[in-house]
């Protein structure tokens, strides 16, 4: 094998995968590019030795030489490249496909994942297989199939359960009805690998389900269990089934191992040692990721979940024990979890957080009463996923707590079924913290009493780190909205009780699981507070604190404390987490559209899950409504501005008509009044001779009534 890669080392170490940029794709990809070729071969002691004796930059130079090159394509097209790729394939025809294939030494097709890879993959053997006699060198082609090729195989042993299948059972074994097209895939490449081994071989890697780097099959339950959005994790079916699992480094191994031992079995199962039931898998995630509660529901209810597929929900209910003595005994392999999920939960929660970029993101929201704490907490949460912690109600969900482990048994009996079976270890549990419990509600209850209702810090205190401490804010993170109050407070709530090493150092011991990274402090003079309560609605003041009276006491009360020489403000500062001061006053937001912008530049990028598919549609939904909205107001703003200006022009038409009106009534009341004299002067010396004239002329009617007219006129004038 060395002297073919000293021929030709860029072939030698040329891999094809397809789908780089999957879950299994990317991670198995990304592993390889930093195998050395052929370092499987060695032990791992002898691994070990020889890279303590050689000088860091021999064992770098040799990595750079002689580790795989891996080239392959993208289940998306708008995939960015990998950095661990060397080359990527945006394939237009399987012509083109061919021709790089044939480039490469190693050919990896992944069908766990995407079904529609399949029947690509079989080709991709075919064609392959149609080339032998071109070939110069061996090629290798390897299928990472699935154990669900034998999740319906006969027990190897009727009378004994709990023997296990091994890869020597492989020509025994019965696919999945829904996955009858991967043992199709098997078989077929199986056959293809006998022609002529020498130059073709092919192997078939039988992967248990995959876990680990941000999750395949089991993501489901790590999102349910850390977005906390239900109660209780659900287990389809009775969760007895057993689950075989491997690591996705670990299968990358695997595969490491087949392409540097080339064994001769060709059927190899890849998975760890591990005997898990579902039940136990879920319970585990639950636990260290989520709120530690399961229940069990009907499989066909599992269908109603739009995260789960079929083909998930298939590979969920398998029921299969094995173990792979190929790869316990023979192959070269430095196991991440080899012993199973289960037992190395921390590390793969870790992953888990790291891959997805999951981190916890704590706000410290301190103000004066009547800023607007609670309703910029509000929007902080929404925006970024986080919990809102209120002491108020801390203080309430930790009495009903107390009151629910204290309650009878018989008041209890009737959640067991929603538990499930397997849970008596954690009512043992409760059982024995039933009097610790008592005690503690008993003590609360009486400092109730006391104190007009109110709690003592230490109460207060301890219900509060409990809160902080629990899952849901240790995975997405939480909101502080007002409490801690004090300096005392502060520091009761988040030290490390190390009082000997706080007393040594200057600055004190706090809980960095618990304390905030950001701390918000909203500013306001007291009349621009009196004023904002004095303008809100009698709805939102009623049955608060808002009233005059208590307003103005508690303003006093936060004046009084944020005046000392050790205040709240004054811890963070002492721990070194510099508040950031918003001057709520000088902002004039009354939405808090800019409070919040603000400090959102300064904390950065949400740090949880991104969008859900029904909230980008409503987000979507309320753009559109938005849009529609303003157009709407856009479209009756303009309307009213063109009534306005029609109004305008016929009101000024009337006014003028009016005008022209009365212009008119003057002149003919002026014309009137001028033809008066002319008038009168006519009836009296012209119409008596001219009336006569007419008459004449009508009575004689002669040839020309005007001539006759003039002459009559001129003949009997007066004065002529």
């Amino acid at each position: 094998m060395s002297e073919e890669s000293a021929e030709e080392p860029a072939q030698g170490r040329r891999v094809f995968l397809n789908h780089l940029d999957s879950y299994c794709g990317r991670s198995i990809g990304e592993y390889l590019s930093t195998c050395v070729v052929g370092a499987s071969l060695e032990s791992i002691e002898d691994e070990e030795e020889e890279e303590e004796d050689n000088s860091a930059a021999e064992v770098s130079s040799r990595l750079k030489e002689g580790v795989y090159q891996i080239v392959g394509t993208l289940s998306k097209p708008q995939s960015t490249k990998p950095s661990f790729a060397e080359e990527i394939y945006a394939v237009s025809s399987r012509e083109e496909l061919l021709s790089h294939l044939l480039e490469c030494e190693i050919v990896l097709y992944n069908i766990t994942e995407d079904t529609n890879q399949i029947e690509e993959a079989m080709w991709a053997a075919s064609a392959l297989h149609m080339e032998i006699e071109h070939f110069t060198r061996q090629k290798l082609f390897i299928l990472i199939s699935t154990i669900m090729s034998w999740a319906k195989s006969k027990p190897p042993d009727p009378e004994d359960p709990e023997v296990a299948f091994t890869d020597e059972d492989y020509r025994r074994r019965k696919a999945h009805p829904n996955f009858t097209d991967h043992i199709n895939a098997e078989k077929l490449i199986l056959k293809l690998g006998k022609t002529s081994k020498r130059k073709f071989s092919t192997y078939i890697v039988a992967s248990g389900h995959q876990y680990g780097a941000g999750e395949g099959v089991l993501h489901y339950f790590f999102k349910r269990g850390w977005l906390s959005e239900t109660p209780a994790i659900p287990i389809f079916g009775d969760g007895n089934n057993f689950i075989p699992t491997i690591h996705i480094l670990d299968l990358a191994a695997v595969l490491q191992n087949v392409a540097d031992h080339r064994p001769k079995s060709h059927y190899i199962l890849a998975v760890d040692a591990s005997i898990h039931t579902l039940q136990e898998l879920v319970k585990c995630i639950s636990k260290n990721v989520g709120s530690g509660r399961t229940e069990k529901i009907p499989t066909e209810d599992a269908l109603l979940s739009k995260d789960l597929t079929q083909m998930h929900l298939d590979m969920l209910l398998v029921n299969l024990r094995m173990e792979s003595g190929l790869v316990k005994e023979s192959f070269n392999i430095k196991w991440v979890a080899q012993e199973g999920l289960v037992e190395n939960i921390e590390q793969i929660v870790k992953e888990y957080k790291q891959s997805r970029g999951l981190l916890s993101l704590k706000i410290f929201v301190h103000g004066p009463p009547g800023v607007g704490k609670s309703t910029i907490a509000e929007q902080l949460c929404k925006h970024y996923k986080l919990h809102h912690i209120k002491s108020k109600d801390v203080i309430s969900e930790a009495i009903a707590n107390l009151e629910e482990i204290v309650a009878p048994k018989e008041l209890a009996t009737d959640n067991v079924g929603e538990e499930g079976e397997g849970d008596d270890g954690e009512e043992e549990e409760q059982g024995e913290n039933v009097e610790e419990a008592q005690e503690l509600l008993d003590a609360v209850k009486e400092n109730m009493e006391q104190n007009a209702g109110q709690l003592d810090d230490e109460y207060v205190t301890k219900f509060m780190k409990d809160k902080l401490k629990s899952m849901p804010c240790r995975n997405q993170g939480y909101v502080l909205d007002g409490f801690p109050e004090t300096y005392e407070q502060a520091n009761d709530l988040f030290n490390c009780n190390e009082d000997e090493q706080g007393a040594k150092s200057k600055i004190p011991k706090y809980d960095t699981l618990i304390t905030p990274e950001f701390v918000i402090s909203l500013t306001a003079s007291d009349e621009f507070l009196i004023n904002r309560i004095i303008n809100l609605p009698e709805s939102i003041v009623a049955g608060t604190h808002y009233t005059q009276d208590q307003f103005l006491k508690a303003l006093n009360v936060f004046r009084e404390l944020n005046t000392d020489d050790k205040t709240v403000l004054n811890y963070f500062d002492e721990i070194e987490i510099h508040p950031q001061f918003i001057d709520v006053d000088k902002l004039e937001d009354p939405e808090n559209r800019f409070i919040v912008k603000e400090i959102i530049k300064e904390i950065g990028e949400p740090r949880n899950y991104g969008l859900t598919d029904e909230e980008k549609e409503e987000l979507e939904r309320q753009a559109a409504e938005e849009c529609l909205v303003k157009e709407a107001q856009e479209k009756a703003e303009q309307e009213r501005k063109e009534a306005e200006e029609r109004a305008e022009r016929m009101a000024n038409w009337e006014e003028w008509n009016k005008h022209l009106e009365e212009v008119k009534r003057q002149e003919q009341e002026l014309l009137e009044a001028q033809s008066v004299p002319l008038r009168n002067y006519l009836m009296r010396n012209v119409m008596p001779m001219l009336m006569q004239g007419i008459n004449e002329c009508c009575r004689i009617r002669p040839d020309d009534p005007v001539d006759f007219l003039a002459e009559y006129l001129f003949k009997n004038s007066p004065d002529i």
